[in-house]
C-alpha cells in the first residue's frame, strides 16, 4: 500500500501481513480507512512518559490556561501519568481499559475524588495532543467516562459551611491580627482566597462601598502570582456591609502607618490591599494557618473546617435569608447557577419545604 505524506509530500509504502490473506487485506483495508480520515497509518510507539514531556513544553505551556492550573496539570502528570505501567506504554498500546485501571489504581492509593478526575482530565489533553499531531487514531480516554466527584449518597458535592454565630465566633478571635480584615472581607462577601488576596486598593470604591474582583492570586512554584479570573462571570463588583467598610478604613490607616515605619525596604508597590509587614503580598498558606488558629481559639467544631468554608458559609446565610440563587451565584462569581444550585443544595432542599409549608398553609393542608 502507498500513500503521499500530508506533511513531507513524499510518496511512502507500507506491508501488511497476516496468517491468512483475508486479514493481511483487512489490515490494509483498515489503514485506507485510516488515511481517509486524516489519521496516522500507524500509531506511534513513543512512550506516554516520552509525549508527556514534549506536550508539557509546548501545547500545555502555549494554551490560554491560568498558570496555576498548567502547574498542577504538570505536576498531576509526572506523579500519576508518567510513572510504570502507564507511562512506560506506547500511545499505540493505550487501551481504555488501561485508563480505568488508572483510575481504581488512585482509587485504591486514596486519591481523592477531585484529584482522580483532574488527572484524567490531564491524560486526555495530553492524548487529545497526540491525535492532533497524527501519532495516534483515536483517544482512548475520551471513551472512558469521565471519573465522577461525589460526597453524598445523592450525588451532590455539598459544602461544609458555619452557622453565622459560629462564623462571629472565629471573627472574633481573629480580631486584633493583621489577618482580621481580610477574613471579615471574606465572611462578608463569599470571596475567594486567591481574590482576596490579590484585591488592590485601585479596585475598592469605601464611598459606594463595593469592591471590584479583577485580580486572583495563586503560588506557582515559588512565586506567587496574580493573573486575571478564570472566566468572565468571575469579573464582578461585589457590594460591602457598612462593618466591612468600616474595617477596610482602619486598615488603609494601618497599613499607611506601616509602610511608613518600613521606608526603603517596603516591597515592590503593587497597591495591594491586604499585604505583609513590608509590602509584599501574603502568601496563602500563611492566611490559611491564621484562620486554622482563629478556629482554634474559637471553641467551634473544627471538623471539616477549612478557609474556603467561609466563602461557603457566606453562601448559605444568603440563601437562608432568602436571597435568589441566581443573585448569589453572581455574588460568587460562579461560571454558572447550576453550579451554585449544586454545591448549596442543603440551603435549596430547605427552601422547598418552606415553600411547600406555605402553600399547604394557604390551601388548609
Amino acid at each position: 500500500m502507498t500513500w503521499t505524506d500530508d506533511e513531507t509530500g513524499r510518496r511512502r509504502s507500507r506491508s501488511f501481513y497476516g496468517k491468512t490473506q483475508r486479514e493481511a487485506k483487512a489490515k490494509m483495508a483498515d489503514a485506507r480507512k485510516r488515511l481517509d480520515a486524516f489519521a496516522p497509518v500507524v500509531d506511534a510507539r513513543t512512550p506516554l512518559a516520552t509525549w508527556i514531556d514534549e506536550w508539557a513544553k509546548t501545547s500545555l505551556e502555549a494554551s490560554s490556561r491560568k498558570a496555576a492550573t498548567k502547574s498542577l496539570y504538570r505536576t498531576l502528570a509526572r506523579v500519576h501519568l508518567a510513572p510504570a505501567p502507564l507511562g512506560t506504554m506506547a500511545l499505540a498500546a493505550i487501551r481504555p481499559t488501561h485508563v480505568e485501571a488508572l483510575v481504581q489504581r488512585m482509587r485504591d492509593a486514596g486519591s481523592s475524588d477531585s484529584t482522580i478526575r483532574t488527572t484524567y482530565t490531564v491524560l486526555r489533553a495530553v492524548l487529545d495532543g497526540a491525535v492532533r499531531d497524527k501519532l495516534v487514531a483515536d483517544n482512548v480516554a475520551a471513551k472512558v467516562k469521565r471519573p465522577a466527584v461525589t460526597s453524598r449518597a445523592d450525588g451532590r458535592d455539598e459544602a461544609r459551611h458555619l452557622a453565622p454565630s459560629e462564623v462571629r465566633a472565629v471573627l472574633d478571635a481573629a480580631a486584633g491580627t493583621r489577618y482580621a480584615a481580610i477574613l471579615s472581607l471574606i465572611a462578608g462577601t463569599g470571596l475567594r482566597r486567591g481574590e482576596a488576596l490579590a484585591l488592590r486598593w485601585e479596585d475598592v470604591d469605601l464611598e459606594e462601598g463595593v469592591v471590584r474582583v479583577r485580580w486572583t492570586l495563586s503560588r506557582v512554584g515559588a512565586d506567587l502570582v496574580s493573573t486575571p479570573p478564570k472566566t468572565m462571570r468571575s469579573r464582578r463588583d461585589v457590594p460591602l456591609t457598612p462593618g466591612v467598610v468600616t474595617l477596610l478604613r482602619k486598615h488603609d490607616i494601618a497599613q499607611k502607618a506601616e509602610r511608613l515605619r518600613a521606608g526603603s525596604q517596603w516591597g515592590n508597590d503593587r497597591g495591594l490591599v491586604f499585604t505583609t509587614e513590608l509590602g509584599a503580598p501574603i502568601d496563602p498558606r500563611n492566611l490559611f494557618r491564621a484562620f486554622v488558629a482563629a478556629v482554634g481559639r474559637s471553641g467551634i467544631d473544627a471538623t471539616g473546617v477549612g478557609l474556603h468554608t467561609l466563602r461557603h458559609s457566606a453562601a448559605t446565610g444568603m440563601l437562608d435569608a432568602g436571597v435568589p440563587l441566581h443573585v448569589v451565584s453572581r455574588v460568587l462569581g460562579h461560571s454558572s447557577v447550576a453550579i451554585t444550585g449544586d454545591i448549596y443544595g442543603h440551603a435549596d432542599d430547605t427552601r422547598q419545604r418552606d415553600a411547600i409549608g406555605m402553600l399547604g398553609a394557604a390551601l388548609g393542608l
